[in-house]
């Protein structure tokens, strides 16, 4: 009789979707949360066969849930999170992730981070020795740990762009698409939130008899997210990257105006830029964004195996 899984165990932060075959690349996600993890199957499965898939979940690490819900008393950096991602992914390639010899180096491998895991897998390549880093880092709408972007603890929240970008995370929960009416200038954050949910609801995002209150809660935890990773970012100074980046931007993107969300200031070996189909959100759900996705990765496939038929006698 199989044992039930221990419902207090914790989560495990590397997730393996696929070992690599010999010869092939393993990419490597991380995941930021706000979405669930579940969903990088979608671009898992649109990489060849042979590619190896692992994510690398912050949803597993209580201290990073905890500095958003009670950040007077949380002591998370950005380093701490480096190191516990730089030990789960160099067990991971001792095990051998299917290389066959379990060397432990960095060859054949691609890191890929979405939003706040973009700054992560920058910060996981540059913690990294030169051999164990990956080929590239792939920045999924990701905003780089820049001044430019940096908000000022204590300063209002501007609900012009945060509630756009809090309009996309309540569409993509729900498969729904929501537009938010335009914010007036000066409309104070719950008038602009009312407007927000009878979009959401005439959207089929969010139900018919959500309370006023219900969708406070929802914002309050959504921008306590942001304003955790703000803390994360604003002492941490992040080097130039010593592997080339690949920013693929959303079509819908949280930033429409900057191409590189910042990068251009970290790419020490050079940055190319794309973009999807979809939102910030999105570009994980929709298939047609995980197959664009996929052909942006910079893999390199196995050689496909020759066999040569002896002449007949």
């Amino acid at each position: 009789m199989a044992r039930r899984p221990d419902a207090t165990s914790r989560p495990k932060l590397l997730i393996r979707h696929r070992q690599a075959a010999p010869g092939a690349d393993t990419v490597y996600a991380v995941h930021p949360g706000a979405l669930p993890v579940g969903l990088w199957a979608g671009l898992a499965g649109a990489l060849p066969r042979e590619t190896g898939f692992a994510v690398l979940d912050l949803g597993a690490v209580p201290e990073y849930g905890e500095a958003a819900l009670a950040p007077e008393l949380s002591r998370l950096t950005v380093g701490h999170l480096v190191d516990l991602l730089a030990t789960a992914y160099r067990a991971d390639r001792a095990d051998g992730d299917g290389l066959g010899d379990g060397d432990g180096d960095g060859a054949g491998t691609v890191f890929v981070g979405w939003s706040f895991g973009g700054v992560l897998a920058h910060g996981l390549t540059e913690r990294l020795e030169p051999a164990e880093r990956p080929r590239a880092v792939v920045l999924l709408d990701s905003i780089a740990p820049t001044d430019a972007y940096q908000h000022t603890e204590g300063e209002p929240i501007d609900p012009a762009i945060v509630l756009r970008w809090f309009a996309m995370f309540l569409g993509a929960r729900r498969g729904a698409e929501v537009r938010p009416r335009p914010v007036p200038p000066g409309t104070d954050t719950d008038a602009a939130l009312a407007l927000l949910l009878d979009d959401a609801i005439a959207a089929g995002a969010l139900p018919p008899d959500t309370p006023m209150a219900g969708m406070r809660k929802l914002f309050e935890a959504y921008t306590a997210g942001l304003l955790r990773n703000n803390r994360l970012t604003a002492p941490y100074r992040p080097a130039p990257a010593a592997v080339p980046l690949v920013q693929i931007k959303a079509a819908d993107s949280l930033v429409p105006a900057d191409p590189t969300l910042g990068w251009g200031e970290l790419a020490g070996r050079g940055l190319t830029t794309h973009s999807v189909p979809g939102d910030h959100y999105t570009m994980l759900i929709r298939p047609d964004a995980s197959q664009a996705t996929a052909g942006l990765l910079p893999l390199l496939r196995p050689a496909p195996l020759v066999t040569t038929r002896r002449p007949s006698p």
